[in-house]
């Protein structure tokens, strides 16, 4: 699961990398943007008529009002849900079209690590503005608290599986095929692997660069959006803090499938989420991000150039 939503995140980063060249450090926040404005739209839906409309909009910050006692669920309210999903994908695009144009986009000609400070800039502000106005407190954010519908996932020899891991399976995995379907069948795919081999070239050949990464930014961040929703109904908690503590994962993911590469990077996120989850049978649960960079690196050794040998798109 927690694989899943790290590929997910990981081919927006990985667009971006391959189209802009340069590392998006504000990635991590984009996720966390995301997922407060889905999950904002999701208690309002669910909630509204049986709680205050600011408490609702704020995801009940200071515990003004929880999801458990909302009832929120993929069973119990499916329309809240989809519609969060939508918005916080919708919310992330429109947050990566506002910082490109007007922070990236003047930058464009400046070298990457002009680029890199920069984003690492823009993540520390979005994150603090996120704190100021959902608050710095850990809440709940479902009913069932995005865990197995009988814990944990392994009792008596049986694998026990709740909807909201259903949810993200059939979410992440028709969205990957989504972007594989586009990349290979579309002529906005060939225009974009064409950017990501040779950008002058694409250029000279009449390829509209501006509009291509335009579309880069609205496909990577409507992934980025989803998968920071996504993963807050699985792990059923929700924090200011949630897309950065992701970032280094996800950056792991990426760079083992292979920079560039939108298929590494899925790849890569299930390498990643498998190796930090069940690491965890044999060492201390504090230990598991650390066991999963072991992974990377280990792998790395004998394949320095990623899983899927720095293809940049396919």
């Amino acid at each position: 699961m927690q694989g899943l939503v790290i590929g997910l995140a990981g081919i927006g980063l990985s667009m971006t990398y391959s189209i802009l060249n340069f590392a998006n450090f504000a990635h991590g926040d984009y996720i966390t943007s995301g997922a407060f404005a889905g999950w904002a739209t999701t208690y309002l839906v669910a909630g509204l008529g049986r709680a205050d409309v600011g408490s609702l909009l704020l995801v009940g910050a200071s515990g003004s009002v929880f999801g458990g006692q909302l009832g929120i669920g993929i069973t119990e309210t499916p329309l809240a849900i989809i519609l969060g999903m939508v918005v916080a994908g919708v919310a992330a695009v429109g947050l990566s079209l506002f910082i490109d144009r007007f922070v990236y986009r003047p930058m464009r000609a400046e070298e990457g690590i002009a680029l890199l400070i920069t984003s690492i800039g823009v993540a520390f502000a979005i994150r603090y503005l996120i704190l100021f106005v959902f608050g710095s407190d850990v809440r709940g954010t479902t009913d069932a608290g995005g865990v197995p519908e009988v814990a944990p996932y392994f009792v008596d020899g049986a694998i026990r599986i709740s909807m909201h891991d259903v949810t993200l399976v059939v979410a992440s995995v028709g969205l990957m095929l989504g972007v594989h379907l586009l990349l290979q069948r579309s002529k906005l795919g060939k225009a974009m692997r064409a950017m990501a081999d040779n950008k002058d070239l694409a250029r000279i050949t009449g390829i509209p660069t501006e509009e291509v990464i335009r579309a880069t930014w609205i496909i990577g961040g409507a992934l980025t959006g989803v998968a920071g929703y996504m993963f807050i109904l699985w792990k059923g908690t929700i924090s200011f803090n949630d897309g950065w503590l992701l970032l280094l994962l996800i950056f792991a993911a990426v760079i083992l499938g292979g920079i560039g590469s939108v298929y590494g990077a899925i790849a890569g996120g299930l390498v990643i989420g498998l190796a930090a989850s069940v690491s965890v049978v044999w060492i201390p649960s504090e230990f598991a991000r650390a066991s999963a960079f072991i992974v990377m690196i280990l792998i790395l050794l004998f394949k320095p150039s990623g899983l899927f040998s720095g293809r940049a798109t396919a």
